[in-house]
Order: C-alpha cells, then sequence, then structure tokens
C-alpha cells in the first residue's frame, strides 16, 4: 500500500487535512473500547484507491529554536520512507523561511511532492497563492482543510501521481503461507532476530528495483516452521538519520504491519513497554493483526524469584484490554528461546486463520448467551438467534438479534471473551458485530 506523509511547519493545519482524508475512510474509527487511537496515521480511500496517511505535525514542538533537529529531520524521515509528500503551506503568512528550507530539500529529493496552500477561505485569498510557484514545486493546489473546499482536486492529484500498486513485487512471495513481521522501535534486536531466524539464507533477499523502500518477503522454512518473513528496509540498511524519535520507527513499522498477518512485536526488557512501543502495538490492533510480543535483552534484566510472573502482568496491564497476547522473554545474542518464539508465531497464525462452523459457534455460545441474556433496555427484551463467523481475514463475528441497537460494549467484550474462552484466539483481535435477524 502506498505511503503519503503530510510535512509543513507548524501551525499550517496538517492535522486537520490528515482528520478530513482518515475521516473519508469510516471503517479506520475502532469499535474497541478503551483503545488508544494513534492520531498520526490513517488510511483514507479515493476513486478506489486506498494509501496510507502519516502526519507528521506533534513532533516539531519548541521548534522554533531547533529546526534543524526537529522539522528538518521530520521532512528528511517522511521524503525517504513515502511514495508522495503532500507539503502543506498557508496563504495568509506566506513563504516563511522554513517553508523556503522544505522546499529546497523536496526539490532536490527524487520523491512526488504535491504542493498545496491552506486556508484558502474565500475567493480573493486565491490570489495570495500564486507566490508559492516561486518554490519551484511544480502546481499549487488551493484548499480549506477546515471547510473542505478543494480537497477532491487534491486527492484527484494524489492519486494520480502515486506510483502504479505491482502484485507479487518479489517472486518468492507465497500468498498461501502465512505472513510475518518483526516490528519494534530502533536497537531493540529486530535484525539480529532476523539473523538468527534466517541465517545465512538472508543474503538471498532479492530487492525488485525500484522498490528498495518497500516491505519485501522472504520464504522461511526451518524447524517444521513455513512462513514469509516480511523484511522492511529499516531491517536492512542503515540511514542518515538518528534513530531516536518516535516517528521513525512508526513510519517504518506502517508498511511491513499491513502486510503481515502476525506481527512479532519486539521491546527492550531493560526500558519496558515504552510509549513508542504501545504506538506500534496500536498500529497492530488497528489493522486487525496478530501479535507476539517479544522481550529481548532479558539476560541483562536484574531479576529475582517472580521476576517474570510480576513483568508479565505489568505488561498485560499496559496493553490492556487486548492482552491475550504471548509473551516470550529471549535473548537474542545468545540463542535463548529462538525456538519458542517460532513457536508461538506458528499457534498465533494458526489461531489467526481458524474457520469456525456455524454449528459449532451456536453449540458453545447459544447455551451460555441464554444464561447470560443482554440486559434488558427500557422494558424491551434482546434475544440473540444464532452466530456465524464472517468470511473476512482476521476473526469476526456476527450476532443476530431481534434489537441490535440495544446490545452496548459491555456485553460485547462479555462476547468476546465467551469466544476466546470456548475457542483459542489467542494473540488474535477479535472484532464482534451485532446485525439485524
Amino acid at each position: 500500500m502506498s505511503l503519503v506523509a503530510i510535512v509543513g511547519r507548524p501551525n499550517v493545519g496538517k492535522s486537520t487535512l490528515f482528520n478530513r482524508l482518515v475521516g473519508m475512510r469510516k471503517a479506520i474509527v475502532d469499535d474497541t473500547a478503551g483503545v488508544t487511537r494513534d492520531r498520526h496515521y490513517g488510511k483514507c480511500e479515493w476513486c478506489g484507491r486506498e494509501f496510507s496517511v502519516v502526519d507528521t505535525g506533534g513532533y516539531t514542538t519548541n521548534s522554533e529554536d531547533v529546526f534543524e533537529s526537529a522539522i528538518r529531520r521530520q521532512v528528511e524521515i517522511a521524503i525517504e520512507e513515502s511514495d508522495v509528500v503532500l507539503f502543506m503551506v498557508e496563504a495568509a503568512t506566506g513563504i516563511t523561511d522554513y517553508d523556503a528550507e522544505i522546499a529546497d530539500i523536496l526539490r532536490r529529493s527524487k520523491k512526488p511532492v504535491v504542493l498545496c496552500v491552506n486556508k484558502v477561505d474565500t475567493g480573493e485569498k486565491i490570489f495570495d497563492t500564486y507566490q508559492f510557484y516561486s518554490l519551484g514545486l511544480g502546481e499549487v493546489w488551493s484548499i480549506s482543510a477546515a471547510n473542505g473546499s478543494g480537497t477532491g482536486d487534491l486527492l484527484d492529484e494524489i492519486v494520480r501521481v502515486l506510483p502504479e500498486e505491482v502484485e507479487g513485487e518479489d517472486d518468492l512471495d507465497r500468498p498461501d503461507l502465512p505472513h510475518i513481521a518483526i516490528v519494534g522501535k530502533p536497537n531493540v534486536g529486530k535484525s539480529s532476530l532476523t539473523n538468527a531466524l534466517l541465517g545465512e539464507e538472508r543474503n538471498i533477499v532479492t530487492p525488485v528495483a525500484g522498490t528498495t523502500r518497500d516491505s519485501i518477503s522472504t520464504y522461511y522454512n526451518k524447524f517444521g516452521h513455513e512462513f514469509m518473513l516480511v523484511d522492511t528496509a529499516g531491517m536492512r540498511r542503515k540511514t542518515k538519520v538518528h534513530e531516536d524519535l518516535e516517528f521513525y520507527s512508526v513510519m517504518r513499522s506502517i508498511r511491513a504491519i499491513e502486510r503481515a498477518d502476525v506481527c512479532v512485536l519486539m521491546i527492550d526488557a531493560t526500558q519496558g513497554m515504552e510509549a513508542q512501543d504501545m504506538s506500534i502495538f496500536n498500529l497492530i490492533q488497528r489493522n486487525r493483526k496478530a501479535c507476539v510480543i517479544v522481550v529481548n535483552k532479558w539476560d541483562l534484566f536484574i531479576k529475582d524469584q517472580n521476576t517474570m510472573r510480576d513483568y508479565t502482568e505489568g505488561l498485560r496491564a499496559r496493553i490492556a484490554p487486548f492482552n491475550d497476547v504471548p509473551i516470550i522473554f529471549t535473548s537474542v545474542t545468545k540463542m535463548q528461546r529462538i525456538l519458542d518464539v517460532l513457536d508461538a508465531i506458528a499457534k498465533v497464525s494458526e489461531n489467526y486463520s481458524q474457520k469456525i462452523s456455524t454449528a459449532r459457534l451456536n453449540e458453545a455460545l447459544l447455551p451460555i448467551i441464554e444464561e447470560t441474556p443482554p440486559p434488558a433496555w427500557k422494558g424491551k427484551y434482546v434475544k440473540i438467534k444464532y452466530i456465524t463467523q464472517l468470511p473476512t481475514r482476521f476473526p469476526s463475528f456476527a450476532f443476530f438479534c431481534n434489537l441490535p441497537q440495544y446490545i452496548k460494549d459491555p456485553y460485547k467484550r462479555f462476547l468476546e471473551n465467551q469466544l476466546r474462552n470456548c475457542f483459542d484466539f489467542t494473540g488474535c483481535p477479535v472484532q464482534i458485530f451485532i446485525r439485524q435477524k
């Protein structure tokens, strides 16, 4: 899936435009209660073309003093990782030094750039936009992110310059096998785990010309396990950009997560589950992917009798409510429990792809529902008639009843818990839909 990054100096309306673009695709709204929504990443669909959008806003605090260490670094990362850069400026302010600096970086890049002038709310303000042609970035698109005017033409242009999606970009790709992505913030051991799993076979990764920044799949067949390992460009090469920025690791993870079925989230045992790790975990949840958490560098952690149990409980509390996730403690450099990671991946992948017949579902769940029916609402009783699994890539189930509008989130969580009790969905997100009988 193509990636579009919105860049620009602070306060030009990047987040407003981001929310408008993402809002066009209502499915991005997460029904799961209690899940923190990562506002910097979303998906947009226009004219039958779907692409990811990343908002670089929110990372440029105090950038007035440190342009080099904040805005410039953001723009360089966005240029490197995205397929199209959406450069946003403001009509009333005109061309500032920051705008000129960013435009200079963009001109020297080889990425397609779409220049949009925001806050063109009235016809008179259109005259303020002509000065931006002097930036040398081609056509200028006038919009108002607040009221939506001009965004249709802007999206038409974005879709026009997006690179064509090439199916089967890797000759070795096997759609029939589960795709596994190793993700996490920088320096937690992703590359070490990849090397440990692939060994010498790592050298046979064959990047297709022109897709060096895309995720590339590598066939894995060892120790009785067979899957496609989704390797990202960040695992294969160093970059000039400093690897200490949350935005960078999230950008790196987006493509790998979207292509994967199971995501192996690696965290550093000595640092715990930090905000950066939670951002990536939220991405995994939002994309409805299965998850295995690998706590690396466990050999460096000072331990006592109950350390592993306490650490696991703390992790589960941090990632709640979706905490039915396998947690493996490893030391990749010492090759400890590497096979446990493989076994957990295989088990979670099996859970993720399992299909349960309607007969089995109703036989297991209907007696429980009859015993604990949904709460009555204003004297009206809700009766669930039958359940069936939907033909989606991730486990999702439809519960058919007479009054679906009266079933609230707490009872949905109860239904999900009963599903997990009756069938093994460890590591997998489960979505519940209530439908009219």
